[in-house]
């Protein structure tokens, strides 16, 4: 895939992969802070990240750190293979921290939210933990990053438990991971398409919505006139102003599943990681068994991207 970057704002671009998105943010106040990378994607991103990155602040370059908005593979899959290359620290905030250092799975996707073909694929969904212990470091929520001295890090639970986003006040620019996406993550013609519309968090892989949806009124209160997500077109002005709003005062009826393992009763999880994990229902069983027999050929199609 070729590294063509677009811009987000001034000083911030982000790269496509396949169906998600990372992003570059060059340091304009600190001297020899250089720049830094915001999630890494799929695994087999890092070639493209690498070409990008040098394209943007030339050969040989390297971020002064990683910031992961949250672990979900298509967020770290390209990490252990990025810091091969550039032997930087990775920050996270501390509830993400047990499924960045092996000590914890996600919890189990959920194929039973219904919503379009890479939820009936959600079934393959990697939640096991990866180890990157060494390179990692816990973000400090009252100092934020030393290496985006000018961002705010906001923790926008809901989708993991140490979900964050990143804010720049100056001109408004909101970095959101998944906490919304502007896209719909559910469809496969969306997603893959990059067809903008806002939209929950992806409903597949979403373990807390009461949270979920506190984190999208947080992140509607700050009134962003840019955003960035991990899934989707950037959404500007009044377009985004307006559709951010309605999703925070409609949460419930726009991006809350009718039905769903976590939509009655959320995971539970601290800094060991993942301590509790809702049973699956009759119905919802069913649901599973279906959707992984109608998925398998798209599996075969997908499986090596993970």
């Amino acid at each position: 895939m070729s590294a063509k970057y677009f811009q987000v704002a001034q000083g911030v671009w982000g790269l496509k992969q396949y169906f998600v998105n990372v992003y570059m943010i060059a340091n304009r106040r600190s001297a020899g802070k250089g720049w830094v990378l915001v999630d890494t994607g799929i695994k087999g991103s890092e070639k493209d990240i690498i070409a990008a990155a040098e394209k943007l602040f030339g050969p040989g370059t390297r971020p002064a750190a990683i910031v992961l908005t949250h672990g979900h593979a298509d967020h770290s899959g390209s990490i252990k293979e990025l810091l091969k290359h550039w032997n930087v620290p990775v920050y996270a905030h501390k509830l993400e921290i047990p499924y960045l250092t092996g000590l914890s799975s996600y919890p189990p996707a959920d194929p039973g939210v219904g919503g379009g073909l890479m939820t009936m694929l959600s079934w393959i969904w990697p939640v096991k933990p990866i180890n990157i212990s060494r390179n990692l470091r816990e973000i400090d929520m009252y100092e934020g990053i030393p290496e985006l001295p000018e961002w705010k890090v906001i923790h926008t639970p809901g989708h993991t438990p140490g979900h964050i986003s990143l804010f720049l006040p100056l001109n408004t620019t909101l970095i959101a991971g998944d906490a919304f996406t502007t896209t719909v993550t559910e469809s496969a013609t969306y997603l893959l398409g990059n067809i903008k519309h806002i939209s929950g968090p992806p409903k597949y892989i979403t373990t807390d919505w009461k949270a979920a949806e506190h984190s999208v009124r947080e992140l509607a209160e700050l009134q962003p006139r840019i955003a960035a997500t991990g899934h989707g077109p950037v959404m500007r002005g009044r377009e985004l102003t307006t559709a951010l709003n309605q999703l925070s005062e409609d949460f419930k009826t726009l991006a809350l599943p009718e039905n769903g393992r976590y939509v009655k009763r959320a995971a539970i999880a601290d800094e060991r990681g993942v301590r509790y994990v809702p049973p699956v229902k009759v119905g919802a069983k069913q649901t599973i068994g279906f959707a992984a027999a109608a998925s398998v050929a798209a599996f075969l199609l997908v499986r090596s991207l993970w």
